[in-house]
């Protein structure tokens, strides 16, 4: 293991353009993107065994991904110099339909996009319940599946949404900061899925 600190990931960047987009959107980059976020630096044959693909496969996804900056070469972790490794190129990744609904294109992308990350994060969920029983009486007392139901305007909204993501990220930091710190008893990833959006009957 290398013992050199990984340079820091940009915090957070904004998809704009349809290419980016599409290239983000593929179900397998979705998933290898997930991989790396999660895991940290990696190597095509170590996300091809988390994703359940051919390396040659996840290889050209991985290349795909880094010809749009989604993803970026890491420094290796091993001595193996015929080892590339790949690591996430931002902390976070964001897309509004605001930035894509000038076209058609860009607007079904965008939907088709959103539609993707919806399965996948049900995908998740399932798998989750699936494996519950598994996870022993602490974890599932903690694991929470709520639905809220208020009545706002959208500079509300808006302000909640703020409010909900600067709390998660205060958690994030704590959980890194104390990880760092050697306090690793009981971790385990956390997924928090939050939609917020307008409907009526």
């Amino acid at each position: 293991m290398n013992d050199k600190q990984e340079p820091p990931p940009r915090e957070n960047r904004r998809i704009t353009d349809v290419g980016t987009l599409k290239a983000f959107g593929h179900p397998l980059r979705l998933k290898i993107y997930g991989t790396l976020r999660v895991s940290g630096p990696s190597t095509a044959s170590q996300v091809a065994a988390q994703v359940d693909e051919a390396v040659s496969l996840v290889s050209y996804h991985l290349r795909k991904l880094a010809e749009h900056g989604l993803i970026e070469e890491a420094e290796a972790q091993s001595g193996d110099a015929r080892e590339r490794w790949w690591r996430a190129a931002q902390d976070n990744l964001s897309f509004r339909h605001e930035d894509f609904k000038d076209t058609p294109e860009g607007a079904a992308v965008h939907t088709s996009v959103i539609r993707t990350l919806i399965a996948r994060r049900h995908e998740q969920y399932e798998t989750y319940l699936d494996q519950q029983a598994a996870w022993g009486e602490q974890w599932r007392l903690a694991a929470d599946q709520s639905d809220f139901l208020a009545r706002l305007n959208s500079a509300e909204l808006t302000r909640l949404n703020a409010e909900i993501h600067a709390l998660i990220k205060t958690y994030e930091e704590q959980g890194k900061a104390a990880e760092a710190a050697g306090d690793t008893e009981g971790r385990e990833n956390v997924a928090l899925h939050l939609a917020s959006f307008p409907f009526r009957l």
